[in-house]
């Protein structure tokens, strides 16, 4: 198996929030996608994208022994009455370096998931399991928590949410994301305080507002 991440790896050391910031509202997935367990790590990594079709997770089960090492897994589903995923499928994704599952939908089995640290980041938990039925190609565009994510674009997630980073923007992003850190880690509170209340003060003039 080769490894997926490449420059995505990067990326772990970029909050969502500085990403967000560059990126606006429409590459970060709603907040519904959130981490199942607390305090997990931050991941990156290509998305290897997977549709699955309400009630049926077959798809899912397939990606990951197909999904290269590193790799995000982002599942569009939109089911919440049945889970894609469970323990055991956790743990071989987990065996074989997939970096997360980002899911529209729901999995099981969350406390072996969480006993053996593999984040996934969706919609909550159900007993149920889905069927294995329906059919559908991998790799193809999907909508997940809102966002349309591209095989190869780089996902971020950490307790903050879900960034989606188009694979056409990956180094401008990353370079911008690290000045844009850079010049933070160089501003104390003070610098910060004075800077935040002359921009409030000056809209506030601007609107009208009077002490």
């Amino acid at each position: 198996m080769t490894d997926a991440t490449g420059t995505a790896g990067a990326f772990k050391d970029i909050p969502t929030t500085t990403l967000a910031d560059l990126l606006g509202r429409e590459q970060v997935m709603d907040i519904g996608i959130r981490p199942l367990w607390p305090s997990g790590p931050r991941v990156a990594g290509p998305a290897f994208t997977v549709r699955c079709p309400p009630g049926d997770n077959l798809m899912l089960h397939a990606a990951i022994h197909r999904a290269e090492p590193g790799s995000v897994i982002v599942v569009e589903s939109g089911d919440v009455d049945y889970a894609l995923a469970g323990g055991n499928v956790c743990a071989v994704a987990k065996r074989r370096g997939v970096a997360a599952f980002v899911a529209d939908g729901v999995i099981r089995d969350l406390v072996e998931v969480r006993e053996i640290g593999f984040p996934v980041f969706a919609r909550g938990v159900i007993p149920i399991p889905g069927t294995k039925n329906a059919v559908e190609p991998l790799n193809v565009t999907v909508r997940c928590g809102g966002v349309q994510v591209h095989a190869g674009d780089v996902v971020v997630a950490d307790e903050e949410g879900v960034v989606v980073v188009p694979a056409a923007r990956h180094e401008e992003i990353l370079a911008a994301a690290r000045k844009k850190l850079a010049k933070e880690a160089q501003e104390t509170l003070d610098m910060w305080e004075k800077a935040h209340r002359a921009k409030i003060d000056a809209i506030l003039s601007e609107k009208g507002f009077e002490d």
